[in-house]
């Protein structure tokens, strides 16, 4: 039984564990690719896969929502403050996501602060995700969105 055991743990750790549904996962796995110009392909991709950096030297990866808005990707997290990544990724905006098969190197930079840009972009996470339209009630869990960006 420990060979089992041992034999599935090399499996996992060389084959890595992608999330899917509310299941999380280690480090994502698929085709390296270029950061595009133009992210709108996204559009057709309900959720995606996100990898952040933790404390423990292990890679974290959950399943995301993500919008695109005039060709620039963005991701959020609702209820952030339940979630470990969005701090994580406070700490080190270097992440990895996985869309499609392929595995895209980028940075996340918050655009919690950016109004304007909130007031253009919830519309666009509503229509594809089928949210309720108007105001959140008042005990609605808050979100965090973030600008994805290609690394310097």
């Amino acid at each position: 039984m420990s060979r089992f055991i041992s034999a599935a743990l090399v499996v996992l750790l060389l084959a890595g564990c992608n999330p899917a549904d509310r299941r999380p996962g280690l480090w994502l796995t698929g085709e390296a690719a270029d950061v595009p110009a133009d992210w709108s392909f996204t559009e057709a991709e309900k959720e995606i896969a996100i990898q952040v950096s933790t404390p423990y030297l292990v890679p974290h990866s959950v399943t995301i929502w993500c919008a695109s808005l005039d060709g620039e990707l963005y991701v959020g997290a609702r209820a952030p403050e339940t979630k470990n990544w969005p701090g994580w990724v406070d700490d080190d905006p270097n992440v990895r996501l996985g869309i499609a098969g392929k595995v895209y190197e980028v940075k996340l930079e918050p655009i919690d602060d950016d109004a304007a840009l909130l007031a253009r972009l919830l519309p666009v996470y509503v229509t594809k995700y089928d949210l309720p339209t108007g105001p959140p009630p008042a005990d609605a869990p808050r979100s965090r969105y973030w600008h994805v960006v290609a690394r310097s």
